[in-house]
């Protein structure tokens, strides 16, 4: 006889159990459907390499500049920082108006997005973002 405290715990996991089902199925059910109802033409044109639209003209193997990584990773840090500011800002509004933790948690976002802010007027200054 199982404990009722262990199925209490057990229950709590059913909502993940369906979303992983409910992904699997619809991961798998859209393989199926493209296989089943999609076209299966084949021919030059159709087994061509695609490349946004346009056909290839150059090896795919040529360099880029290292501004394009560079600006790459700056937008990489600023999308990272706001999935960080999204909790933040559901914690720091259900705190109480006279929680002494209002202050601490106000000062850090404001230190954690000045030194974004100071990061990226750095590379700003430094002409990371002109492409010349």
């Amino acid at each position: 006889m199982a404990n009722l405290s262990t199925i209490d715990s057990i229950s709590h996991y059913g909502p993940i159990v369906v979303l992983l089902v409910m992904a699997i199925l619809f991961g798998v059910g859209n393989v199926i459907l493209t296989t089943v109802l999609g076209p299966r033409s084949q021919g030059p044109v159709k087994g061509m390499a695609y490349e946004s639209g346009m056909n290839p003209f150059s090896s795919a193997r040529r360099r880029f500049h290292v501004r394009f990584y560079v600006v790459a990773m700056t937008f990489l840090l600023f999308d990272v920082e706001i999935v960080f500011l999204y909790p933040w800002a559901v914690v720091f509004g259900s705190l109480a108006d006279e929680s002494a933790l209002r202050p601490l948690f106000l000062g850090r976002v404001l230190f954690f997005l000045l030194t974004s802010v100071v990061a990226f007027t750095y590379a700003w200054r430094k002409g990371v973002f002109r492409y010349d």
